[in-house]
């Protein structure tokens, strides 16, 4: 389950707009991360063809299994990175920035042990 930390960040936005619309489309996503709608096409054909998500004949986006469990882990660890530089005192829009950039390279058995210390419940793998 290889990806980018590109391809991370846009499974990880299509996983939280798919919380947030009822359907999601390329030009959403290119709304919520300002880019150009050609960039996310772009972008949206390397993550069908890695087999990440599908795409309806009407545009409609939606998360595989393995793409989902790749956005769901960038996005717990977002959430928990973000919340645990907050409580440590970092500006919230500083913990939000450094936890999107270290969501990417932070291994799995250092994000465990912050988590562990953080007292979260450990997940369910």
């Amino acid at each position: 389950m290889h990806s980018t930390e590109s391809s991370e960040n846009y499974l990880e936005t299509i996983l939280i707009l798919s919380k947030k619309l009822p359907v999601v489309r390329s030009v959403d996503i290119a709304n919520e991360l300002g880019f150009k709608k050609s960039s996310v096409s772009i972008a949206m054909k390397n993550l069908r063809e890695k087999n990440q998500i599908t795409v309806t004949d009407a545009g409609f986006i939606y998360l595989t299994d393995e793409g989902r469990a790749i956005a769901e882990m960038i996005y717990e660890r977002h959430e928990l990175l973000s919340k645990g530089l907050v409580a440590l005192g970092v500006d919230p829009k500083v913990a939000t920035e450094d936890a999107c950039r270290i969501e990417h390279v932070i291994s799995a058995e250092s994000f465990a042990a912050i988590k562990k210390h953080l007292h979260l419940p450990k997940d369910a793998e």
